[in-house]
């Protein structure tokens, strides 16, 4: 089974309180987005690599690709209005049997979870990364607030993998505000999504706080 990785990125980062694009941010020297980069490149050499960007940022990337001599070759590709258009950009693009959509700014998802979820995929044409949640939730309704079982939730992450045929027919449907994410998007159609074990380091870089965690991760 080929292999593709479609790696999205968004634009300026206001609550990382910066003017630049926040998977632009460099970490230990190297922008968040090519630590993402180098992950699945290490997890698979062969694997096909599509970077979607912002018009807006295309430039800015290609002076990072030329300052850092980065090597690894990607495929990038144009992004849409919404996050639902840009993956279909990039989906156009796409030739793997098997096909992971993930946040430019989640850099230290594991090899294995990445393997585990390419292999779910396999099996079962849909597949999530899932960990549990650690804090006690309230559901807040009306203005008031009762406590729920945390055990009958889980915190998403990416990558998110599924099938070629599939998730191409997925993102032929209409762009709904009730797409949270490609999981849901490939739900709408009436497809089971299963669950594989994430790891908790796989964090999304947002805030100030998260790069300064993500600081400490890459020492």
């Amino acid at each position: 089974m080929t292999e593709t990785i479609i790696i999205t990125a968004g634009g300026i980062g206001k609550r990382m309180q910066s003017d630049i694009p926040k998977q632009f941010i460099e970490i230990n020297d190297l922008p968040i987005i090519m630590h993402t980069i180098k992950r699945f490149y290490e997890y698979n050499k062969k694997i096909q690599i599509i970077v979607v960007l912002p018009k807006s940022h295309i430039d800015f990337w290609n002076d990072l690709v030329i300052k850092h001599q980065f090597k690894i070759k990607v495929t990038v590709v144009i992004g849409g209005g919404e996050r639902f258009y840009s993956i279909k950009n990039g989906l156009e693009q796409a030739t793997g049997d098997i096909i992971g959509i993930h946040d430019a700014v989640r850099p230290f998802v594991s090899l294995e979870v990445i393997k585990n979820t390419f292999e779910m995929a396999i099996k079962h044409n849909a597949a999530i990364p899932t960990v549990n949640l650690k804090e006690s939730i309230r559901h807040i309704k009306n203005n008031l607030s009762k406590t729920v079982d945390r055990s009958q939730y889980k915190i998403v992450q990416t990558p998110q993998c599924f099938s070629k045929e599939l998730i191409k027919k997925a993102y032929l449907q209409k762009f709904s505000s009730n797409y949270t994410d490609d999981a849901s998007v490939v739900e709408s159609l009436g497809h089971p999504i299963f669950l594989v074990n994430g790891n908790d380091e796989n964090i999304k870089i947002t805030t100030p706080m998260d790069l300064k965690l993500a600081e400490v991760l890459l020492l």
